[in-house]
C-alpha cells in the first residue's frame, strides 16, 4: 500500500479517545500540507479496525458519511460515545476536542 497511506493511518492511530483530528491537521503532520483530499482517500481505503478512522472531521468539525461501511451517523455515535460533545449545528467544538499532538 501506498506509504503516505501508512503515514495516515500511523498518524490516526495516535489519536486519543475523545479527541479528533481534521483531515488537513493530518496532511501537515504527515508533510503534505495540501493533501487533505489524500487523507481522505487513505482513510476511505483502511480496513483496519485498529485504525479509529471515525476520529478524523473535516476543517468545520463535520463528520462524513464517505466510508462505505457506515451507516448513516455511526461516526457521531462513535465519537458521542467517546465524549465528545456535538454543537446543535451539528459539528464538533475543535476549540475543545481538537488532538493536538
Amino acid at each position: 500500500m501506498d506509504s503516505f497511506f501508512q503515514r495516515i493511518w500511523e498518524l490516526t492511530r495516535q489519536i486519543p479517545p475523545g479527541r479528533v483530528a481534521t483531515y488537513g491537521q493530518l496532511a501537515l503532520l504527515a508533510g503534505s500540507p495540501r493533501a487533505s483530499r489524500v487523507v481522505g482517500s487513505a482513510l476511505a481505503a483502511c480496513r483496519d479496525p485498529a485504525v479509529p478512522c471515525h476520529r478524523v472531521v473535516d476543517r468545520f468539525g463535520q463528520t462524513k458519511s464517505a466510508f462505505d461501511t457506515w451507516a448513516a451517523g455511526t461516526q457521531r455515535m462513535l465519537l458521542e460515545a467517546e465524549g465528545i460533545l456535538f454543537r446543535p449545528d451539528g459539528t464538533v467544538d475543535l476549540e475543545h476536542f481538537q488532538w493536538q499532538p
